[in-house]
């Protein structure tokens, strides 16, 4: 199974598949995505709720949950351990691929996103339904695959002589822009590199082609055959440079589960400002 799915595909082997709508917005949004859930979505999908499905014992957001609390709240959504489990999000690719690289953190790999979302779907001519979800709950399994995360100490000692890509915006990268969060601080990690996670999608929510990719990557000097650490704001959208690069063939990728939220609050995190 790939990591990206079409429409297409999806519509073929809808009666094959465990669906889950990831979708989440910033506050900023002012979007329910739960309601939204309610009022439509693809037939058959459950909604994975980002903020409720993760660790609430730390103060920072939506981070990996404990193995034990996945597997029980999973399997309570009737994703089983045989399952092919598809993504989608209402943004078209957003926040999605959180969720297929929480799957992978968790060591379950037949999972993939659909590429366009649901405005993709919608567009295709998609049927829709709409209500509450109420699936049988199944067995999930966790087996934690650490290999695709790192926390604060690991990327602080991996800085210099392993590549860190933040997926942030220019000017909050650049730290000529304040973050949107009280109380951290502006700029990236020292030697990082910076590919908005926008820059890897076109502008209607589909990630780019192959070609489209690899000259991006290429120009920001990206080596994808060697290790490399996604980072951005919350830990959302560098699961979107991670999809990107997998879809390239990075087999070396990890997230940095705290990202900015974390190191940006840190008295011990080195800060750089302006251009890469």
């Amino acid at each position: 199974m790939s990591d990206i799915v079409s429409v297409e595909w999806l519509t073929q082997n809808l009666g094959k598949v465990r669906v889950l709508d990831a979708s989440w917005y910033m506050p900023a949004d002012k979007r329910d995505a739960k309601a939204e859930f309610e009022a439509a979505h693809i037939p058959g999908a459950v909604f994975f709720d980002i903020d409720a499905l993760s660790d609430h014992s730390t103060s920072l957001p939506h981070m990996l949950p404990p193995p034990e609390q996945f597997g029980r709240d999973v399997g309570a959504l009737g994703v089983g351990d045989d399952d092919m489990v598809v993504v989608y999000d209402g943004a078209g690719i957003f926040s999605a691929p959180r969720v297929w690289w929480t799957f992978k953190a968790m060591g379950h790999d037949k999972v993939a996103v659909l590429d366009g979302g649901l405005p993709a779907w919608k567009a295709g001519g998609g049927a829709l339904e709409k209500g509450p979800a109420r699936p049988a709950a199944a067995t999930f399994t966790p087996r934690p695959n650490a290999s695709l995360v790192r926390d604060f100490d690991a990327v602080k000692a991996a800085l210099g002589h392993t590549q860190v890509l933040d997926a942030r915006s220019a000017p909050r990268f650049e730290g000529s822009e304040a973050e949107p969060r009280p109380g951290l601080k502006s700029g990236h990690m020292p030697g990082a590199a910076n590919v908005p996670y926008r820059a890897v999608l076109t502008g209607d929510g589909h990630l780019k082609d192959d070609r489209a990719l690899q000259t991006l990557f290429a120009e920001k000097g990206v080596d994808l055959r060697a290790p490399i650490i996604t980072s951005c704001g919350t830990g959302v959208t560098a699961a979107i440079l991670m999809l990107a690069l997998e879809k390239l063939g990075g087999r070396q990728v990890a997230i940095y589960d705290g990202s900015w939220t974390e190191w940006g609050g840190r008295d011990d995190a080195p800060v750089a400002t302006g251009p890469a």
